[in-house]
This record gives structure tokens, C-alpha cells and sequence, in this order.
């Protein structure tokens, strides 16, 4: 990933994890292997338990500590209301930017519109 996309990201990444938790529960490193598995192959675990940790102390997320086969338990992360909300408004929000951003573009390059 580019310089450039990893500011971008730096903006959405904690839609994109609230985004898979909606989906199902995970921990830490199942939910950087499911990013990856997205497309976003730079993403790194580190970034993603900082975030975890935010998410978690705004209270976006409830956690369980479920046992592991290795090791001490695993903290799986799940969405409760309040994040369920938030990422309802992250939707909200990226869908006005995009079709925004999408209609700058369009009007910078009219010849990719077919015309």
C-alpha cells in the first residue's frame, strides 16, 4: 500500500473493523486475517489491536474472554448498540463522501463517463 492509502485509511479503518465485527464476532488476529483477506494485505495487527483497545474504552464494543487452546484467553469482540450506531452513521458519512468524491472525479475526466 501506498503512503497515500494508508492515510486514507487511517480515516475509515475503525468503520472497516466495526463494518467486520458487524458480520460476526472475532478476535484480534481473526479480525486482521479477515481484512487481509478484503484486500487490505498491509493492514498491520498491531494497528488493528490499538483500535481495539479505542473502540473498546468508547464503549463500541463489548468484549467476552473466551479460552485458548494456547496460551490465556482470547478477547473476542463483538458490536453492541452503541457501535451498531456509530457504524450506521460511518455509512451514512462515507456514503455522502464517496458520491461526492465520485462526482469530482466525473467532472474532472468527463471522457471516462462514455461521453
Amino acid at each position: 500500500m501506498g503512503k497515500q492509502m494508508t492515510e486514507m485509511l487511517k480515516g475509515t479503518l475503525e468503520g472497516i473493523v466495526l463494518a467486520t465485527l458487524a458480520a460476526r464476532p472475532a478476535y484480534g488476529y481473526e479480525i486482521t486475517a479477515r481484512l487481509r483477506e478484503q484486500g487490505f494485505s498491509d493492514i498491520v495487527e498491531g494497528t488493528v489491536y490499538a483500535l481495539l483497545v479505542r473502540i473498546e474504552q468508547r464503549g463500541l464494543v463489548d468484549v467476552a474472554k473466551v479460552p485458548s487452546e494456547k496460551g490465556p484467553p482470547r478477547k473476542v469482540y463483538s458490536l453492541n448498540a452503541s457501535g451498531s450506531a456509530y457504524l450506521d452513521e460511518f455509512w451514512r458519512t462515507w456514503s455522502f463522501l464517496a458520491e461526492r468524491i465520485e462526482q469530482l472525479h466525473h467532472n474532472n475526466h468527463p471522457q471516462e463517463k462514455g461521453e
